[in-house]
């Protein structure tokens, strides 16, 4: 049973995205969509309140996807804080590579458009998730309250920083999209060289790369 209710949100997971491509994300109705994809109503509305939720839930998907490539790696537990926000970057940005049509339909200038943003809500909480367990493991390895830093407002700062990766991203035309690489170990390397109060030689460099960037794009 639990297989078959597996099955059945995949199916409507990859039904929606297509559907979405080939309709420009003009999508009207559940019934409608059941009625092209031959899925039961009833069994949508047994996972999914609306099309909607099911947007929210296809960018948690790839959260999940992610997550599980990543933590089943054998180098994945003993990895300091900033190693496992490096991996999870840059395998997030593998997995939408898979899926960038249909990313670029539902977040296209998302930074301008307040609902694009809101059907981002349960990647958000994920992410903020582990990120909080991030910085929770790092503060346990310092002796000294005064050198620890408030989980809270890590992981709020890292998902604006997964935001500005993700618009990076949709508009990166680089080979290979190298310069969203760059611009992840960059801004990474910059945040925990704040949190750890080392020089901010990398922020001053991550800096110039946005300017260079930005010259370039103007």
């Amino acid at each position: 049973m639990k297989k078959k209710s597996k099955n059945i949100k995949e199916k409507i997971f990859d039904e929606y995205s297509k559907l979405a491509l080939e309709e420009n994300g003009q999508l009207k109705s559940v019934y409608l969509f059941c009625k092209k994809t031959n899925i039961k109503e009833t069994e949508f509305y047994d996972h999914f309140g609306s099309l909607n939720h099911v947007r929210d839930q296809i960018f948690c998907q790839f959260y999940n996807n992610t997550y599980e490539l990543i933590s089943n790696s054998k180098e994945f537990s003993s990895q300091l804080p900033k190693e496992k926000l490096l991996s999870f970057y840059f395998t997030f940005f593998e997995v939408l590579k898979l899926n960038r049509s249909y990313v670029l339909l539902e977040l296209g200038e998302f930074e301008n458009n307040i609902q694009k943003l809101s059907i981002l809500k349960g990647l958000r909480s994920l992410f903020k998730k582990f990120t909080t367990n991030l910085i929770e493991q790092g503060n346990a390895s310092k002796k000294s309250n005064f050198t620890k830093h408030p989980s809270k407002i890590f992981s709020e700062g890292a998902w604006i920083q997964l935001l500005f990766l993700m618009r990076f991203w949709i508009e990166d035309r680089s080979p290979g999209f190298e310069k969203t690489d760059i611009a992840i170990e960059k801004s990474v390397r910059s945040v925990f060289d704040l949190f750890d109060n080392t020089p901010l030689d990398s922020i001053v460099d991550f800096g110039k790369f946005l300017w260079e960037e930005k010259i370039k794009t103007n």
